[in-house]
This record gives structure tokens, C-alpha cells and sequence, in this order.
């Protein structure tokens, strides 16, 4: 026992000092965001997501420090969850990647997507944040799932889109 728990501590110390840093604020704000999430509507929730800007997938650019925060963030999170006695799937996970996106002023875009299984039938969703070339979390779902919604951080929204001659 005494083995495993050394082990663990040591794996831990490995970690990046971001992901040391967050690691328990990001292990108690993924239980507020599961406990969240089965007690406030859809409905309630989607303007803390950010300006919802259709089905047309996007991904905002980062400069190069932006990029590698949004990539510490991503694991800090993944790292968090993986501790978690309760199921941190992919909807807390990218909730609380927007929240801290937004507390370091990082550009996202977050994502729902569907697929059919092709087993059964039934459909799937899934739900991942996007910075830059980032997958800050979900890992690359673009190519699996049908976006049905994308959220973008509010600025970004306002941002009037380029002009692009054909």
C-alpha cells in the first residue's frame, strides 16, 4: 500500500507546476460542474457558455503562449478528472475548460457534436473545447461527431468575420 501511495505522490511531482497548481481547485470544480449540470437546465446554462454561433465550426487563432497555456489547461483538467470518484465525462470537462479560457483571457470555442453507433443505432453526444490548434478537451472530435452547436467566448462573437473574395 505504502508502495502505491509513494508512487502516486511521485507521479504527481512529475506533473507540470500548472497542473500541481489547479489540481484540487480543478478536482472540486468538477464536482460543482456534474452537480451543476443534474440540477440547471440547458436552457439556463447556455449563456455562461459563451455567444452560440450555430453549427458552422470555427476555431479562434492563438499566438504561440496562448497555445501552450490552453494546452496546460487541457491537462490540468484531464489529470483532475481522472481522480474523480464520480464520473468527470466530457460536458463538466469542457465547462470548467471554458471557465478557465476565460480566466486567462484564451479565445475558445466549444463544441456539441452527435454521431449515430453504428452497433446499435442509438445516438451519442459529446461535447469538446477548442484554442487554436488545442483541443483543450474532447481530443479531435471534428471528424467523428456532427457539430449541432458551437459557442464561442463572447468577444470573439462580436469580432465582425473577414471578407473573402472568391
Amino acid at each position: 500500500m505504502w508502495r502505491a501511495i509513494r508512487n502516486k505522490a511521485l507521479a504527481f511531482w512529475r506533473q507540470p507546476r500548472f497542473a500541481q497548481l489547479w489540481f484540487i481547485p480543478l478536482w472540486m470544480l468538477l464536482g460543482i460542474a456534474k452537480a451543476t449540470l443534474a440540477t440547471v437546465s440547458f436552457r439556463r446554462l447556455a449563456p455562461f457558455l459563451g455567444t452560440a454561433v450555430g453549427v458552422a465550426p470555427w476555431v479562434p487563432v492563438l499566438d504561440s503562449a496562448q497555445e501552450v497555456r490552453a494546452a496546460h489547461i487541457g491537462r490540468a483538467i484531464e489529470l483532475a478528472a481522472r481522480y474523480t470518484p464520480w464520473n468527470s465525462n466530457c460536458l463538466p470537462k469542457a465547462l470548467i475548460a471554458r471557465v478557465l479560457l476565460g480566466l486567462y483571457c484564451i479565445p475558445y470555442a466549444l463544441f456539441f457534436g452527435l454521431m449515430r453507433d453504428s452497433n446499435d443505432g442509438e445516438f451519442k453526444a459529446h461535447a469538446w473545447v477548442a484554442a487554436g490548434r488545442v483541443r483543450v478537451t474532447g481530443g479531435t472530435s471534428f471528424d467523428q461527431f456532427t457539430v449541432v452547436s458551437c459557442f464561442v467566448e463572447p468577444q470573439l462573437a462580436r469580432t465582425p468575420a473577414p471578407d473573402i473574395d472568391p
